[in-house]
């Protein structure tokens, strides 16, 4: 699981960006990630937003028989502000142990540029395959927790948009078109949705011979539901399946609501 976890959720997620709520709010979300109906890991959320200031921390770990083969705990924190009509995120961290292997990934922004990126361990050498990241590709990127920061006028603008993200090595476009509106009930929140299949695009920080890649980008069916947080303007992804060579990945919420 290591860098994969928080690399899925922003794959299976999205982004968007309007004015930020004037007060302090609160909310978390409890996920669960499961293969071909197995879950394999879970996840928990809290983020709150102050003004133009977010904050986002997070833990990952895993769970059923994955449990028994690697088992991976780790935490993930994001911040940052949202301004102009656009998010700005500052920071993001990952750290992760699995087994007795500790793993890390930091990244610092400025203004809409990466300034910084640490991976521990450190990437091993790359082949005649890897495309390297271009001089511009890593400016106005979003990291893969910010990437799942959505705000939009109303439901029905969720959707409609490219996300630039960017994980401490692949840059990707994620490319989300509507699909369908719907209502659902789940801990916390019972209501309206809205559903868009999200295209997958790598664009540098990747090698072209890997499958499981290639297969996301041409043949994958990437779909994720949405719903409103509060009154905040702010729309949270609570469901998400992403097809793979060998199944499908589904991505739940299990409790989404409001922090007192």
């Amino acid at each position: 699981m290591l860098r994969a976890a928080p690399v899925l959720l922003a794959i299976v997620l999205g982004l968007s960006t309007s004015p930020a709520p004037a007060a302090t709010k609160a909310f978390r979300g409890d996920y669960s990630l499961s293969f071909l109906g197995f879950p394999v890991a879970r996840a928990s959320f809290e983020s709150s937003y102050e003004g133009d200031a977010y904050t986002i921390n997070g833990s990952v770990s895993s769970a059923g028989l994955a449990a028994i083969f690697d088992d991976t705990r780790g935490t993930i924190s994001s911040k940052g502000s949202i301004s102009n009509g656009r998010i700005r995120p500052t920071s993001f961290r990952a750290d992760y142990v699995s087994g007795k292997k500790a793993s890390l990934v930091d990244i610092r922004f400025s203004g809409d540029r990466v300034t910084s990126t640490e991976v521990v361990p450190a990437p091993k050498k790359r082949g005649q395959t890897w495309i390297p990241l271009g001089p511009n590709d890593l400016r106005g990127v979003a990291d893969p927790i910010a990437a799942t920061i959505i705000r939009a006028p109303s439901l029905d603008k969720v959707c409609g948009r490219t996300v630039k993200m960017y994980d401490g090595e692949l840059r990707a476009d994620l490319r989300l078109t509507p699909v369908s509106t719907g209502e659902t009930s789940i801990a916390g929140y019972k209501g309206q949705t809205v559903t868009c299949r999200m295209g997958f695009q790598p664009v540098s920080g990747y090698r072209t011979d890997k499958r499981a890649l290639s297969f996301l980008r041409d043949r994958s069916r990437i779909m994720v539901t949405f719903a409103p947080v509060g009154q905040t303007g702010v729309y949270a992804p609570i469901h998400a399946t992403v097809s793979t060579e060998i199944g499908t990945i589904t991505v739940k919420a299990r409790r989404f609501e409001a922090i007192d």
